[in-house]
This record gives C-alpha cells, structure tokens and sequence, in this order.
C-alpha cells in the first residue's frame, strides 16, 4: 500500500506541475516542445487544460490518503493515463510528432497504469 500512496503523490504533483505550466507558460512550454507556433485560440485550451491537471493533482492527494475510499479518483486516472498513452502512441505513429517532443509521454501512463491497476485489481478490491 505504501508503493500505491507514494505513486498516488507522485501522479498528483506531475499533474499540478503540468496543470501549472499549462496555466503559466504554455508558449513557452511549446517553444520548449519544438513544437510549431501556436494557434492564440490554443492558450485558450491550455488554460483549461491546466485547471483539470491541477484538480486531478489534488484528487491524486486526496486518494492517496486512502485508497480504498477514492476508488473513483483511482479508476478515471487509470482510464486518463491509457487515453494519455494511446493518443501519444497514434500522433508519434503519424509523425506529427516527435519522441522528443512527447518527453515522457510514452513512458510515465505506462507506469503509472501498471501500479495504479495492480493495486486496484489486488489489494484494492471491494
């Protein structure tokens, strides 16, 4: 459980970092992506964007003090990851994007999927 709580802070402060910068910096976060010039409308997203990183960061803080009474918290960052990770995969398979530009987008929703479901399918179970 100790594994699963740590892993819970972890998610929620790579979400409010994210939140923060999509908020704070976005165009310099996409300078820094190499990613193309940004649509102005796109600041517009990104800002909403943001707020949910931050309010699942939270969440993930929340269900980390326990565990078994935030399942809902636990099952939709499960289902967020997995979204996360296939997109990333289809728009780097496309070559719109770049693993360099992606960072660890391929990497981290497959960890945190795998701990999030290992403990959700053992010693989380109702």
């Amino acid at each position: 459980m100790k594994v699963l709580k740590l892993t819970l802070r972890f998610i929620g402060v790579v979400q409010i970092v994210l939140g923060l910068i999509f908020i704070l910096v976005p165009e310099q976060f996409a300078q820094a992506s190499n990613l193309e010039t940004i649509p102005s409308w796109v600041l517009w997203v990104f800002t909403m964007m943001g707020a949910r990183f931050i309010g699942y960061g939270i969440g993930m803080f929340v269900a980390a003090r326990n565990p078994r009474q935030h399942l809902l918290w636990i099952d939709t960052m499960i289902f967020i990851q997995a979204v996360d990770w296939l997109g990333t995969i289809v728009f780097l398979l496309q070559g719109a994007v770049t693993l360099p530009q992606v960072s660890t987008a391929p990497f981290l929703p497959v960890l945190f999927v795998g701990v999030l479901l290992y403990y959700r399918l053992t010693s989380l179970k109702k």
